[in-house]
């Protein structure tokens, strides 16, 4: 079967898509990766057969500097800047070119970055199938668990479920500039749409998330066609990065990285540093990313080594210890490896995936505007001194393996492409009976 893909345009995301459709390929289907040129590297990476579009709107090189504004925020934001000023330009961007390359590569079904807004009316004009994968933590639309925006405790009380549906309600208004994107793309592609639902274009076939379903909160509100598949990542297909390995000294390795999104607030780097300098006895591997000259932390203590890229998942094997931003690909590869997590959430999901890391014991967190190398000193000294925490960690290492995310995601796409396989696969408008 021949099988597009559609992912936003930056690493979190693309890793673990990029590696899906590895799997899918290794099955014998033939798969496309679309995207804007900056997409090209991670698809040849991964021996994926590649095709750009919107080469004069994104020309290589853009997507790192348009995102590069969101580095220096964090908290909501975050979210709205993107909203506002970063993802319309994309929606628009996927709905005008994206129906022409469908067409033109013959795709028989599609599987969409669930933060694509709206490209999924593509192949519901087309009478083309397609799924949904949840790359960052799943968004509750229910109020029945906290949305992933903020690091609210789970609680089943009233004022927590009218706490989340207050959330909701901000974080809803924020869909605005996407839909005025999307709205007279609808209208081009004969669609009728329920803008007022935000899951009103989500697939009926099936919506994959890469979270672990002992990863999420007790509370499971999702449609029967949500599967929980597991991390989303292997070994390969990504971009070789090169490490001083003999710098290593054997010392129990602490990994800190703040992602490569909103990564740019110097405070928080040097307070790890602080925290760290004051355990002579660890030493600590410190990733700042792109959008952070290391001049800016100032003096870098004697057990710290500071690269701008590094090899995440390597490292995370040797770790004790994990400090993140609590992205949900680090937080999982790290439970892929059995090892603790001290939290600082800055942005996007972040929040919701530190709640569950302090709700399930694998970690403690703490917020940006509560950040002190003290505060942080005591979370990294109680981590690593509690047997607890590498305990509950381990257990997550056994169920990731266990699931083998992508073959759990893999069967699922199978199964529902083999029961929908489409009809038309021209660039004709038809009423299609399943999203």
């Amino acid at each position: 079967m021949k099988i597009g893909f559609v992912s936003m345009p930056l690493s979190g995301h693309l890793n673990p898509m990029t590696a899906l459709a590895r799997k899918l390929q290794s099955r014998g289907h033939e798969i496309v990766f679309f995207g804007v040129p900056d997409v090209e590297p991670f698809a040849r990476a991964a021996g994926l057969e590649f095709t750009p579009f919107a080469e004069k709107e994104y020309p290589v090189g853009s997507i790192a500097e348009k995102f590069s504004e969101v580095a220096h925020r964090h908290g909501l934001e975050v979210v709205d800047y993107s909203c506002n000023n970063l993802f319309p330009s994309l929606v628009e961007a996927g709905l005008t070119y994206l129906p022409a390359k469908l067409a033109e590569t013959g795709v028989e079904a599609m599987v969409f970055d669930t933060i694509c807004f709206y490209l999924e009316m593509i192949p519901m004009s087309m009478g083309i199938p397609y799924v949904h994968i949840w790359n960052i933590l799943h968004v509750d639309f229910s109020g029945k668990t906290p949305a992933c925006f903020v690091s609210f405790p789970y609680e089943t009380t009233p004022e927590a479920i009218s706490r989340n549906t207050a959330v909701l309600g901000a974080v809803g208004q924020l869909w605005a500039p996407m839909i005025e994107a999307a709205k007279p793309h609808a209208v081009k592609l004969g669609l009728e749409m329920n803008w007022d639902d935000p899951t009103s274009t989500i697939s009926k076939l099936a919506i994959i998330s890469q979270t672990p379903k002992e990863f999420d909160f007790p509370e499971n509100p999702w449609p029967e066609q949500f599967v929980y598949a597991g991390p989303l990542h292997d070994d390969g297909g990504r971009e070789s990065v090169e490490f001083p390995w003999d710098k290593l000294t054997g010392a129990p390795l602490i990994y800190a990285s703040l992602g490569t999104l909103v990564n740019g607030l110097p405070q928080i780097y040097r307070n790890i540093l602080d925290a760290v300098e004051k355990l002579p006895h660890v030493q600590l591997v410190l990733s700042i990313g792109k959008n952070l000259n290391v001049k800016e932390l100032g003096s870098i203590p004697s057990n710290v080594i500071v690269v701008k890229t590094a090899p995440q998942i390597e490292l995370l094997k040797s770790a004790a210890l994990c400090i993140t931003h609590a992205g949900l690909n680090t937080a999982l590869e790290s439970l892929g490896q059995g090892v603790p997590m001290v939290a600082i959430p800055v942005g996007y999901d972040q929040p919701g995936v530190a709640a569950r890391i302090a709700y399930h014991g694998v970690g403690e967190f703490v917020e940006v505007a509560d950040l002190t190398s003290e505060g942080l000193q005591g979370l990294i000294e109680k981590v690593l001194e509690s047997p607890s925490y590498r305990k509950k960690a381990l257990f997550f290492k056994k169920v990731i393996a266990k699931t083998q995310g992508l073959d759990v995601a893999a069967d699922a796409i199978e199964r529902v492409f083999g029961e929908n396989r489409p009809t038309v696969t021209s660039g004709e408008n038809v009423e299609l009976s399943h999203a």
